[in-house]
């Protein structure tokens, strides 16, 4: 099943191309109600809805280093940091858009906006110190996140050993288009990934790729309890291109359309916008705010 917000924030599935409202006001209480809602009878075509990030959660727990390419790519250009496994940190939930939704690019700020292409999992139920094993009952669902990093502004963060800014600028946490349930991805570990920038090509990997199970991170950071409908990232593949040979010539720019693809998740589809184009209502003020 692909669960849906959509429109002014209704929740449907997706069932055959129409979308089915759900009698909840939002999709995080839909998982607080485990799944146990009924339909209000109100459904649409989805080419008539505007899909919106599917959820906004409570906490969103994100994890990196647990794919070793992308470890092994940052050593080539002598990254300031290791980029290992267990790596956490939480994502400010202020900076989620959905499919479509425009990535500002505040060029006051950076001048070398990334992309990262990640799996993410949505936890449907509370829990807190559970084993590997146990941590299947606790997965809800699967959606596409694109981890959009200021590369300059983590680099000076990285020095202290934490980096919060350089990934939680406002829209830097796309998500979507949908949450999967698990009964259509039986193996979280065999799908495909690719992200593409104007339909070039740019990370391409497979899930079964990560040096540590997806069971055994949810395990790992169970210890700081989840909620239903919480998220946690499972970490980029390798084709960033802040660890590539000429990562200027990659770099994100206003104008640039990012799609992230994994198999059986569908297609979350961004464009970038400048800092004037993100925020046209404010004029002047907006760009004298940015400093630019």
């Amino acid at each position: 099943m692909k669960l849906v917000t959509y429109d002014d924030g209704r929740v449907g599935k997706l069932v055959d191309g129409r979308v089915l409202e759900l009698d909840v006001p939002t999709m995080r209480r839909y998982f607080e109600l485990g799944g146990q809602v009924g339909t209000t009878g109100r459904e649409v075509a989805l080419a008539d809805v505007r899909l919106r990030a599917p959820i906004i959660p409570k906490k969103f727990f994100h994890t990196a280093g647990n794919f070793r390419e992308h470890h092994e790519e940052s050593t080539r250009v002598n990254w300031s940091h290791p980029v290992l496994p267990w790596i956490v940190f939480f994502q400010n939930i202020d900076a989620i858009i959905g499919p479509d939704d425009p990535i500002v690019y505040p060029e006051a700020m950076t001048n070398e906006l990334d992309y990262e292409l990640e799996l993410a999992v949505v936890i449907g139920k509370a829990g807190k110190f559970f084993s590997p094993a146990e941590a299947a009952d606790y997965i809800a669902g699967y959606l596409i996140f694109n981890d959009i990093t200021a590369r300059d502004i983590q680099r000076e963060e990285m020095k202290s050993g934490v980096f919060c800014l350089s990934k939680s600028i406002d829209t830097f946490c796309p998500i979507g288009p949908w949450i999967v349930t698990p009964d259509e991805i039986p193996d979280p570990h065999a799908l495909s990934m690719e992200l593409r920038v104007n339909g070039a090509s740019r990370q391409t990997s497979h899930t079964s790729r990560m040096s540590v199970s997806i069971p055994e991170i949810i395990s790992h950071y169970s210890a700081m309890g989840y909620s239903p409908g919480d998220i946690i990232s499972t970490g980029t593949v390798a084709g960033v291109a802040g660890f590539s040979e000429d990562p200027a010539s990659l770099y994100l720019k206003p104008g640039d359309i990012v799609e992230a693809e994994i198999e059986g998740l569908g297609v979350l589809r961004n464009p970038v916008l400048s800092w004037a184009q993100g925020h046209p209502e404010l004029g002047s003020v907006a760009t004298e705010a940015a400093g630019v």
